[in-house]
Order: structure tokens, then sequence, then C-alpha cells
């Protein structure tokens, strides 16, 4: 009996250590599977960092917000098709493309360019940075920014306006009446990610923007 209690008392004091471990990751914002997978699959998850650093830059976006935004989109799979025909990287639309193209007076603006990194970064970053402009003034702009990157301006505005609060409508008021739990979730795993990228220092600090 007392070596079954000390056996017991162990397997407490275990299973309270690796409560605790976790709890301690989860607060240096320490990802294992993700670490894991990582060590495994070499340079894949950072052979588009220079192209990332490079275009959030020219965009005034942090880099760790859009390489979590690739990481929840496509995994850093180039070659990934949406559900709705989404592409590539940052999972861009056709739409979105040519709303880009419209923008930069590119006549001979062929979608299919979105399956090649660096344009579907760039049409990715444009449309972002769009986004944020446009939310500027939100007390989160990285959330409602977000938000419309994954389910269009018109429904953020209608989540706002179901607020009552309007202008003054806060990303707590944007959560809580955001219908879309897939959305919902998706916002804050990628402002979760980008947490943990900044945490590892992915990017030079004079490339990283304050979290807002």
């Amino acid at each position: 009996m007392a070596t079954h209690r000390i056996w017991k008392g162990a397997a407490v004091l275990a299973a309270g250590g690796l409560a605790l471990l976790g709890a301690i990751l989860l607060s240096q914002r320490i990802d294992l599977p993700y670490i894991f997978r990582e060590a495994l699959a070499g340079n894949f998850y950072h052979r588009y960092d220079p192209l990332i650093a490079e275009t959030a830059q020219q965009h005034g976006l942090d880099p760790n917000l859009v390489k979590a935004i690739i990481w929840r989109e496509s995994r850093f799979q180039t070659d990934k098709v949406g559900s709705s025909g989404e592409r590539g990287l940052m999972q861009v639309t056709a739409a979105a493309g040519s709303d880009w193209a419209k923008a930069m007076k590119r006549a001979d603006f062929n979608p299919e360019e979105l399956w090649k990194p660096e344009i579907n970064l760039e049409v990715g970053c444009w449309y972002l940075a769009r986004a944020l402009a446009h939310w500027q003034n939100r007390d989160c702009p990285w959330a409602f920014a977000l938000a419309e990157y994954n389910a269009g301006r018109s429904r953020v505005k209608r989540w706002v306006n179901s607020s009552g609060q309007g202008q003054n409508a806060t990303a707590t008021h944007l959560r809580t009446f955001m219908d879309f739990p897939s959305t919902r979730a998706y916002v804050w795993s990628i402002i979760s990610r980008s947490q943990f990228y900044r945490a590892r220092n992915e990017f030079p600090q004079q490339l990283q923007k304050p979290i807002r």
C-alpha cells in the first residue's frame, strides 16, 4: 500500500509538473509541436523570410504579422488552393489581385501570377495595409484588419454596426458581435502567432511594428 501511495504521489507530481511546464511554455509563446515540425522541415518554414521582411517593410507592415497570416492561411505552401479559389502563400483571391492591379495600373495582370510567391506577398500585403489604414483609429487595428482580410470589409462593418458603438467600437465589441466563429478564431490565432514569432526574434527589431 505504501508503495502504491508513493507511485500515485509521484504520478500526481509528474502531472502537475507537466501542467506547470505547459503553462510556462504558453506564457512564453513557445509552441513545442511547431518547433518540432520546424526542426524536421529544415528551411521550409523560413525560406520566404527575406521576401516577407522586404515586402512587409515596403508596405509598412510588421513581418511577424505577415508571416503569421501565411502560417494560418497556407502553412507556407505556395500551391495551396482555398475553398473559394484563394491562391498561394497568403491565399489571395483573383478579385483582390484585380483590385491591386487596378491600383498599380497593371493592365497586363493575369491571376495566374498569384502563384508566384513575390506577387502573392505583394498583393496580400497591399490588401492588408489598405485594411489597416481603414481601421487605423480603432483600439486594435490588427484585429479589425485581420477580420476584413478573412471575411471582407462589409461583414466587419456589419459587426461594428451591430455593437451600436459606431466609431467607438473596440476589438472587444468586434469579437462579441462577430457571428463567424471561424473568423474569430482566425483573428486571434494570427495575433497570437505573430507574438510567437516576435518572441523568437524571427525578424530584425527595426522592422517590427507595435502590436495594435
